[in-house]
């Protein structure tokens, strides 16, 4: 991971009668944009029209040009229809941006940034797949089918800003970069359009007299239940209510016997199984398979370099134990390799879901950038896992993610990514650092405020290693610092150790992105908890009201109602208090 980017006029009478020429001359031409100049200018309805859908936008002028033609043309006022240019034009920019990689590396020789534009290739495949299942679904003109998939298509252009930057990110050459930004920018801009106008499709449509309701999982819904009705637990420790098969599938433990889900394929080190590869099994599965594909992994250390493909959906692996059934390896920025490509394990696949193993990178502290594990499937979920690293252990990139009953471990900055993700009833252990280096729990990546993403650590312990004990005075440990310019971490009803910093949270670099950052806290306990002294930074807040602290819980930020419990595993919705 990387450090990234970041008149008066004076005039009187002459000056005020130019600008109203201007403007008069803007308002009569706006149907000409594009240049249509032989087309009438257009109607004060679809001047409107187009108006009410750029409202939300942070790139106005990008979106009147873009939908203003249609608009015109088409004599409409229709919202989807013009909403719709707007999810085509990104997804034809990021489809004529798709040869931009292979461009770019006829300009270079380092095997480094060759591979940081494989990346490239790679994630904007994986971006217009995902705009087009986003064009897909607004298509769709029956509105109430649009408010229940509004979450959904956040999630996929959230995504798809994250790809993006990622690309981006990989480049250290600074020419290179610069000219995949400036090939990426008009595709860049128009999914934060999309983006902006989707998260605030209720007020886009109100202007239209179109009424529409999201529905989500509410606040007071959550507060109907208290926290016991939603974590019920029996005597096997899962949920009471967890059907017979819920049970099978995470080995759920009764009369003194394991009962486990069978498996499609074993892996095994000692040969007992059908491979020895748990890169074998994936391979092996079968490309139309539907319901859960379940990959058993008997103990052992597995060195190898692990990837669930985008084809690969809905798998199930488990392990013995994460001291047990442990994945390893040690690639790392140091010795040339991308960050995105240090992953020991990479879930990309929808619906991935992990139990009972642990995932690793040796590299150590001087290696710098180094990833465990690197999640962009979508729903994904990790229960009584182990993430062990030092700086960027758990990648997680995109999409919604539940991690629970997991161990984390690192230095700097790792716990970090653009997913909206929820860590809870984890314990998370800070390590010993570099000579000279400070630890960082986090380091969360949202690049566009209207994004759906955020790191959430709910009643979690955060605690240091056993080395770094004697000395956590010594060296400076905070529970995040900004990697992108509205970063969003919440850390709630969670115990923190005595050696956290004060201050609570580090500055990037200068004043990057204080305004505009979200970090808040709420509920805490432990010595680490004070909040007396914490930076007084305008993005920062301790937030006091549960009914604002509920937004954070698994229920809504991850829309967990609606997949966590497919997963099987124990959960809890709401808030613990």
């Amino acid at each position: 991971m990387g450090s990234h980017m970041k008149k008066a006029v004076a005039g009187g009478v002459s000056v005020l009668l130019l600008i109203g020429v201007i403007v008069i001359a803007v308002i009569f031409n706006v149907g000409h944009l594009g240049g249509h100049d032989n087309k009438p200018a257009q109607s004060s309805t679809s001047i409107k029209a187009v108006t009410n859908i750029c409202a939300p936008t942070d790139y106005k002028d990008l979106c009147v040009e873009t939908i203003s033609p249609s608009a015109s043309s088409n004599s409409t006022n229709d919202p989807i229809e013009l909403i719709k240019v707007t999810f085509k034009a990104a997804l034809q920019h990021i489809q004529s941006a798709s040869h931009l990689p292979s461009d770019i590396a006829n300009k270079t020789n380092d095997p480094m940034q060759q591979a940081a534009l494989s990346d490239c290739k790679d994630l904007l495949q994986y971006a217009e797949a995902e705009l087009q299942a986003a064009y897909s679904e607004v298509g769709d003109k029956d509105m109430h089918t649009l408010s229940d998939r509004v979450n959904e298509i956040r999630n996929w252009l959230s995504a798809v800003i994250s790809y993006q930057e990622t690309c981006t990110d990989g480049l250290t050459h600074p020419e290179l970069k610069s000219i995949m930004q400036n090939g990426l920018l008009n595709a860049t801009q128009l999914t934060s359009n999309a983006l902006a106008i989707v998260s605030e499709i209720s007020s886009v449509l109100s202007a239209f007299n179109i009424p529409f309701n999201l529905s989500p999982i509410t606040s007071r819904h959550l507060l109907e239940h208290s926290s016991n009705d939603l974590v019920e637990m029996d005597m096997d420790g899962y949920p009471a209510w967890f059907s017979a098969s819920d049970r099978k599938l995470l080995a759920v433990r009764r009369k003194n016997m394991e009962v486990k889900v069978k498996p499609h394929v074993v892996v095994a080190q000692d040969g007992s199984g059908n491979f020895k590869k748990i890169s074998d099994a994936l391979i092996a599965m079968p490309k139309k398979h539907s319901g859960r594909y379940v990959i058993y992994v008997k103990a052992g250390i597995y060195m190898e370099s692990v990837t669930v493909t985008e084809d690969m959906v809905n798998v199930f692996m488990y392990g013995d134990g994460p001291w047990k059934t442990i994945v390893t390896g040690s690639k790392n920025y140091a010795d040339g390799t991308p960050t995105y490509q240090t992953a020991t394990f990479a879930a990309i696949g929808t619906g991935f879901i992990a139990k009972s193993m642990g995932f690793s990178n040796t590299a150590g502290p001087n290696k710098h950038q180094a990833v465990a594990l690197r999640v962009q499937s979508d729903m994904s979920a990790f229960f009584d896992c182990r993430m062990d690293g030092y700086q960027d252990t758990l990648y997680a990139q995109a999409h919604r993610q539940f991690y629970r009953n997991c161990i984390i471990s690192g230095t700097v900055d790792f716990i970090f990514g653009d997913s909206a993700v929820v860590i809870q009833n984890c314990l998370i252990i800070v390590r010993k650092p570099m000579d000279n280096q400070f630890n960082a729990v986090t380091a969360q990546g949202r690049k566009d405020r209207h994004q759906p993403t955020g790191i959430v650590i709910h009643n979690c312990r955060i605690v240091p290693e056993e080395q770094l004990y004697p000395m956590r005075f010594k060296i400076p440990t905070y529970l995040g610092r900004p990697w992108k310019q509205y970063a969003r971490t919440v850390v709630m009803e969670s115990e923190l150790g005595d050696f956290i910093q004060p201050q609570g949270w580090k500055e990037w670099k200068g004043d990057f992105a204080l305004n505009t950052l979200f970090y808040a806290e709420y509920g805490n306990r432990g010595l680490g908890a004070r909040t007396n002294k914490r930076v007084n930074w305008p993005g920062f807040k301790v937030i006091t009201d549960r009914m604002e602290a509920l937004q954070f819980t698994a229920g809504v930020f991850i829309n967990g109602a609606s997949w966590i419990k497919n997963t099987g595993a124990p959960y809890m919705l709401g808030l613990m208090h």
